[in-house]
């Protein structure tokens, strides 16, 4: 029964809109693996039943965090597949079709980053200095491979602050013998003119090229623009956008206030509104180059990448699980 099902479900979500599981690929791979429990632990009794019980555990999911596209294409490609097995097949079919559909939802994420490493390290000239934004996989993939062939000479990685994502990104780096300078990100202007070029991930794509990252990415890119400094997006297709093709706006997270003072001071200063958003928008103008693994892609050539790598999308009108409040 789905009460049985539900608690790990319910952690899943919980640890993704806590941050304890963070990063956009992680928290996709996550989601699918949620999807996956219950497929394989559903004592449904028929299709209709457990269809129910999958969109119950999709709308779980699609509501912890709002920004990141990755966990609503995710499902969204997940629940398809249930659906379009739904239509002829049997319960045990439609079981089979999400454990299938999660798992060549992993492994294809995974797979992405050894491509995004692959195609990115051959932009990287031996001795580049470069910074980066934030903890990315993506990004952390093709400074390790660069790395791995003796082309970065270092590395400069913000606080990325109020969570300090990017000392992760310092400390993995330097257990792989990376040599990386911790700056804090008001600093990153004024260590631009040492740096040959700055890899970001990303939350999520637009189809114009727009890019959603951990706030503080716009300035960073902006400084780089002003510096004459490349600046390239490490990202996996499955953060692309579909949405933005009907001219929708990719939602941006507010975070709570306590990330960044504590309770004493909201108390004491009630008149304060701390204001925590965790993502900002990147114009494409500020971009050079997308790297992602279907290729690597100036941001204006993102709508034709868009179209074939959601089509599926295109054809039912985006998404077939909506975000809905429960009764």
């Amino acid at each position: 029964m789905w009460g049985k099902m539900i608690e790990e479900v319910l952690k899943t979500a919980e640890d993704i809109k806590t941050m304890r599981i963070r990063g956009a690929a992680r928290i996709a791979r996550s989601a699918a693996d949620a999807l996956r429990l219950v497929a394989e632990r559903s004592e449904a009794k028929n299709v209709e039943e457990f269809l129910e019980e999958l969109n119950k555990a999709a709308r779980l999911l699609l509501n912890t965090r709002p920004t990141a596209v990755s966990m609503p294409n995710a499902v969204n490609f997940i629940v398809r597949k249930a659906r379009r097995t739904a239509a002829s097949g049997s319960l045990k079919e439609v079981r089979e079709a999400v454990v299938s559909a999660a798992r060549e939802f992993i492994e294809n994420s995974l797979k992405a980053l050894e491509i995004i490493g692959e195609l990115g390290a051959k932009r990287i000239k031996k001795g580049d200095v470069i910074m980066t934004h934030c903890n990315s996989s993506a990004a952390i993939s093709i400074i390790l491979k660069a790395a791995e062939q003796g082309k970065v000479e270092e590395v400069y990685a913000t606080e990325t602050r109020p969570r300090f994502q990017g000392r992760l990104t310092a400390q993995q780096l330097a257990e792989k013998g990376v040599k990386v300078n911790l700056i804090v990100d008001s600093a990153a202007r004024y260590f631009m003119n040492e740096v040959d070029k700055v890899i970001v991930g990303a939350d999520a794509v637009a189809v114009n090229g727009a890019v959603v990252n951990k706030i503080g990415t716009s300035l960073i890119a902006l400084a780089a623009h002003e510096a004459r400094v490349r600046f390239y997006v490490a990202a996996e297709s499955y953060k692309f956008s579909p949405a933005t093709i009907y001219g929708e706006l990719i939602e941006i997270e507010e975070r709570p206030p306590q990330e960044v003072v504590d309770e004493e001071f909201l108390r004491k200063y009630p008149r304060i509104r701390v204001r925590n958003p965790a993502f900002d928008v990147t114009p494409p103008e500020y971009i050079d180059l997308i790297i992602t693994d279907k290729g690597v892609f100036p941001p204006q050539a993102l709508f034709i990448v868009l179209k074939d790598e959601f089509e599926w999308v295109i054809e039912d009108l985006y998404p077939e699980i909506k975000v809905v409040e429960e009764d």
